[in-house]
């Protein structure tokens, strides 16, 4: 790399149903922008086919917009990262069709990244008011479809040491949510209500997994249960007591993410802890994240909110990494909608 020279990376993201683009100049993020998709709400999740049709919309404007923000020219770009996977496949072929077809006709190199790797490496984007943690660190990355502790001990070099064996915990918000009646997505709902009730006003089962594995469908079903319970003995019982319902809920879930992490501490010595992923904007998350920091000697690191959930700010970043490394995409490299933290 030449010294002082400014490298721009263009980074793509569309895994799922946020159509994003960034612009980072030697990993500093000049633009971050994001076009949700709010049609999905009416029907309780994400609907493929609909996801896909909406990045194809919004991705041209997008893009331009990001780079228009960003005060430079397509011709100011050094390379172009895209999403490569996991995600939802038609999602991620909108995005890297329309990488492919930018890196030609602009004669730049193509980079392929990892999602999970992203939502992880998000860390290290420059940021005066960002503590990057040190290696070797330990993240807790939690979001609608994963939910891992990863064991990082450089940019590229992670190990998944757990990880749910079932649903994953924005699942679990979710399903939640939804069996209250909430909007979706739930998580963000719960975490508003739980923030005004009692925590320990119910209580519901933890299951019990080997080593440092999670399950969340036990929970999901027992708070089902519960509430079909309740709600027979009294039909104003979700209405009379949603906040406590709530914050019960979400003590739960936080419980059982942190009593694996306390766990994976103690196996690997290591106190550096990470969150990553969108569930980390989670309120009680955060604030217990904190409290442990305090009660263990941990020393712990929370992204800024714009880049825990998908985002193209953390694809460019990212991008940026491997761009130092000469690491850029072939003729063989394709999008998959099943990929592991540790591949590439």
């Amino acid at each position: 790399m030449v010294k002082n020279k400014s490298i721009y990376i263009l980074g793509i993201e569309s895994s799922c149903d946020d159509t994003s683009a960034a612009v980072i100049c030697n990993g500093k993020v000049l633009t971050n922008v994001v076009a949700n998709q709010e049609i999905h709400a009416k029907y309780g999740g994400v609907v493929p086919e609909l996801a896909s049709r909406a990045h194809q919309q919004n991705i041209v404007p997008v893009i331009q917009q990001a780079i228009q923000q960003a005060n430079i020219d397509k011709k100011d770009i050094n390379a172009i990262a895209f999403t490569r996977g996991p995600g939802l496949m038609g999602s991620l072929l909108v995005g890297s069709s329309f990488a492919r077809s930018l890196s030609l006709a602009l004669n730049i190199p193509l980079i392929p990244v990892n999602h999970m790797q992203a939502h992880v490496l998000a860390h290290f984007i420059e940021d005066e008011n960002q503590q990057k943690p040190p290696f070797p660190f330990l993240c807790l990355t939690i979001s609608g479809g994963h939910t891992q502790i990863v064991k990082i001990t450089s940019y590229f070099t992670m190990e998944v040491i757990g990880e749910t064996m079932d649903d994953a915990v924005g699942e679990a918000f979710d399903k939640s949510a939804k069996i209250l009646g909430l909007p979706y997505p739930g998580g963000p709902f719960v975490d508003k209500y739980a923030k005004l009730g009692n925590p320990n006003a119910f209580q519901f089962s933890k299951p019990k997994m080997a080593d440092l594995n999670f399950s969340f469908s036990g929970l999901k079903t027992g708070i089902l249960y519960f509430i079909q319970k309740k709600v027979t003995e009294n039909p104003n019982f979700i209405e009379e007591n949603l906040n406590d319902i709530c914050a019960s809920i979400q003590r739960t879930i936080v419980e059982i993410l942190f009593d694996k992490l306390e766990k994976a501490v103690e196996l690997t010595g290591i106190k550096h802890i990470a969150i990553a992923g969108g569930v980390s904007a989670n309120s009680e998350i955060r604030s217990t994240l904190k409290a442990t920091e305090e009660k263990f000697g941990w020393k712990t690191y929370i992204p800024k909110f714009e880049y825990t959930t998908d985002n193209a700010g953390m694809i460019a970043i990212v991008g940026y990494l491997k761009y130092l490394e000469n690491d850029f995409s072939n003729e063989t490299t394709t999008t998959t909608a099943r990929l592991k933290v540790n591949e590439n």
